[in-house]
């Protein structure tokens, strides 16, 4: 099969794990009888530098032509880049938000996996992770306070900030629809995480949950609040199944998730709409610091390319071909710096790739 892919490198680290994920996918291709074609594709700050806005309409109309979307990272230092002078809507984040507003990508998955060969890296007791875990957080992705319209004025000689949280009935029951889904292919847990004893937005998603609920039978509705939600998963991440929330306490829970499974650079994430079409991401940053220096975790990357041709090609085959490789890699006591431990062999970026594409069998 030929699969169309726009590539969306971005900044800092980006263009360095996107290539090992490509390179992965191609060793996908040659062993199972595919081909890829890559589409480059400017978002970020180096579309700023380049054209003055963080995405173009050019960049845009590519995306949405191709079978799915693979990204690595934008954004730079704030304090020292220029980029973050420039209007919010200018900036380089405002890139990402524009390509999932305009692929209509409401829907973003993210799992968190403790892998046993990582149980070191993880900073939480062995008794809260011995057997490990394995959780997603389905995050709303283009509504909510992200969305909503905001100011910046003066009232009575007062600088003054606003921020407008909005859900509406139907962009809840969409991202619920999703979440029971998911739980559905896994242990049929669902747990709706938010803030109803003091927002209405909350209590309006708890509301229509609860009716998208009634709908599956054969999973388990919980309901938490966001604080209860962040302290849970540092006492006991093994409880949840599918964390389904909003697009704010999404962000910050999933960040959360990505650490206690280890390292941010483990940490894969799927962002989906109605139709195939998906955007693909590794969870962290672009990491200005360590850019061009053969540090990088790849592995989230990879991982993401990994959910594309489970979500997007339906190639599941190979997309656990993608994942076996990865945990023996880690087996074989294989580390970048940021999941290294002692007596472990610590490797580059670009050896990770290669490690992992020599793992890749039919």
């Amino acid at each position: 099969m030929n699969y169309n892919i726009a590539v969306i490198p971005g900044d800092g680290i980006g263009p360095e794990i996107v290539t090992e994920a490509k390179k992965v996918l191609d060793k996908i291709g040659s062993t199972y009888g595919h081909t890829f074609h890559y589409t480059e594709v400017l978002m970020g700050g180096c579309s700023i530098d380049a054209t003055g806005v963080p995405l173009t309409e050019e960049a845009l109309a590519t995306a949405k032509a191709s079978d799915s979307v693979l990204l690595g990272a934008v954004g730079g230092n704030v304090g020292q880049s220029n980029w973050y002078q420039l209007p919010p809507n200018k900036r380089p984040e405002a890139g990402l938000l524009q390509i999932r507003k305009g692929l209509n990508l409401f829907a973003n998955i993210r799992p968190a996996v403790l892998f046993d060969e990582l149980k070191g890296a993880c900073p939480l007791k062995e008794e809260i992770t011995d057997g490990g875990f394995d959780f997603v957080v389905m995050r709303e992705l283009t509504g909510g306070l992200y969305f909503g319209d905001r100011k910046t004025y003066e009232e009575n000689g007062v600088t003054t900030a606003m921020d407008t949280l909005t859900y509406n009935e139907n962009e809840i029951r969409r991202i619920a629809k999703w979440g029971f889904d998911i739980a559905r292919k896994r242990n049929k847990k669902v747990c709706s995480v938010d803030k109803a004893n003091v927002l209405d937005s909350s209590r309006l998603w708890r509301k229509v949950v609860k009716e998208v609920a009634a709908d599956y039978p054969d999973v388990e509705l919980s309901d938490m609040l966001v604080d209860n939600c962040a302290m849970q998963l540092v006492k006991d991440p093994k409880q949840f199944d599918v964390i389904l929330t909003e697009n704010m306490f999404g962000d910050i829970l999933s960040d959360e998730a990505s650490m206690v499974t280890g390292s941010i650079g483990m940490l894969a994430s799927a962002s989906l709409g109605d139709t195939k079409l998906g955007l693909y991401e590794p969870s962290h940053g672009s990491a200005p610091d360590i850019a061009g220096q053969n540090k990088a975790n790849p592995i989230a990357t990879i991982l993401s390319a990994a959910m594309m041709l489970r979500y997007s090609f339906d190639l599941e085959k190979e997309a656990d071909a993608i994942e076996e490789a990865v945990k023996a890699v880690l087996k074989e006591g294989y580390r970048t710096i940021d999941i290294m431990s002692e007596g472990k062999k610590k490797v580059g970026t670009i050896e990770m790739g290669d490690l992992i594409c020599s793992h890749i069998v039919k």
